[in-house]
């Protein structure tokens, strides 16, 4: 029996990515939506859990979500207090930032302890060994302790616009395994 198919959800990281950045190529060839922060610059962790879970609560059916970078580490914290996890199908965590480390932990205050529990739905987590936000093994260990798939994209920086990904078709189809399969 085929699934109908769900509504893909874009979550940008901090500074809420950009136009040359793979997930708003996905937003413009594949019609995703992205959820639209208040503040991309100050981000404070209540408010992208509410936004978050309002999203969700708001799509028609079930749910995957496209994550990048802070969007990464919000899909964590999300799901360790939403009431709401059932809806979501899967999710693609693309280069988590790792708020734990001193630089970023003074940028975004707020965001560390990074939440390390399981999450309750299938999940592939991309990495880089070149991620000037998370080293290849802080975020093999966070695939672990999130109980995702790790897929190492090899030297890729943060895998952003800089990566020269376009519209990244690869991890299209890796975001598509989440409820092809």
């Amino acid at each position: 029996m085929r699934h109908p198919e769900p509504t893909v959800l874009i979550l940008p990281g901090w500074q809420g990515s950009g136009p040359g950045h793979w997930q708003w190529h996905w937003a413009r060839l594949h019609g995703h939506a992205v959820v639209e922060q208040s503040d991309w610059m100050r981000p404070l962790r209540g408010d992208w859990l509410a936004r978050l879970d309002e999203a969700i609560i708001d799509a028609p059916g079930p749910v995957v979500l496209a994550a990048h970078s802070l969007g990464c580490v919000l899909v964590a914290a999300w799901a360790a207090v939403s009431r709401h996890t059932a809806r979501v199908r899967g999710a693609l965590l693309v280069a988590p930032g790792n708020t734990e480390d001193l630089e970023l932990n003074d940028r975004l205050p707020g965001w560390s302890p990074i939440v390390r529990q399981a999450l309750p739905f299938k999940s592939i987590l991309v990495g880089s060994q070149n991620d000037p936000y998370c080293s290849a093994k802080v975020a093999h260990d966070l695939a672990k302790d999130w109980g995702a798939q790790w897929v190492d994209l090899g030297a890729a920086g943060h895998i952003n616009a800089q990566s020269s990904l376009g519209g990244w078709p690869a991890g299209h189809a890796l975001l598509q395994t989440l409820w092809k399969d």
